[in-house]
């Protein structure tokens, strides 16, 4: 009789464990992959655009300005799609889902390919709306990292510090936003840092300038 009720109170933990494990990471509704959360962390998007549809801004994004196209490239970090900005106009930029972000860590993959007034490869963050946000700017023919505030449409410079920004390369752009506390990369190197309160949160997306042709891949916001 004992053991039959030992192995009786047994099968709800067996039941429970089995339901554990069963997660797994489902496709995002941007065009890629939502990473399950870990023990301790926030939560995560991931867009690698090889869901979408080729020839057009990627699904739940929100154009700003200029030619945002998904497209096949053989040099894709991670293959077979990444975004390309190729049209012209002042401020091309795009917004990325409908979360909104307060604290994180925001990072993509880049390629300045052509521009003869800028090669320009942003981030945008704390986005309010299409005239509100912040900008983290990498520019290849400038050769700086610099981040910018967008208020009502006009744009201007906060910090900005010169790297080497090499044309037709993949690289990561990285920005760390923690309260009024902004912090950019490149690469794993830190490069420029400032505090600023305008935006307390908001949504993330992608930036360019001018006549820049600029692709993209694997963009990834983490709360933090």
């Amino acid at each position: 009789m004992r053991s039959t009720i030992a192995r009786a109170a047994a099968w709800p933990v067996i039941a429970i464990l089995l339901l554990a494990g069963c997660g797994g990471q489902e496709p995002s509704s941007q065009g890629g992959e939502q990473p399950s959360p870990q023990s301790g962390e926030g939560p995560k998007e991931l867009w690698t655009f090889d869901e979408d549809v080729t020839g057009g801004p990627p699904q739940s994004s929100e154009v700003f300005g200029g030619t945002w196209e998904v497209s096949s490239e053989p040099d894709a970090p991670t293959a077979p799609n990444v975004l390309c900005q190729t049209g012209e106009a002042e401020f091309p930029a795009l917004a990325l889902g409908d979360a909104a972000y307060t604290d994180f860590v925001l990072s993509t993959s880049f390629k300045p390919i052509s521009g003869e007034e800028d090669q320009a490869a942003g981030l945008i963050f704390r986005v309010q709306d299409e005239g509100n946000y912040y900008i983290m700017r990498a520019n290849a023919l400038e050769d700086n990292v610099a981040i910018y505030k967008y208020v009502n449409g006009r744009r201007s410079e906060i910090k900005s510090e010169r790297v080497d920004v090499p044309s037709g390369e993949w690289q990561e752009l990285r920005v760390e936003a923690i309260g009024d506390r902004i912090r950019g990369f490149l690469g794993d190197e830190p490069v420029v840092e400032t505090t600023d309160d305008e935006y307390p949160a908001g949504r993330v997306g992608l930036w360019t300038k001018a006549d820049s042709v600029t692709c993209f891949d694997r963009v990834l916001v983490e709360a933090a």
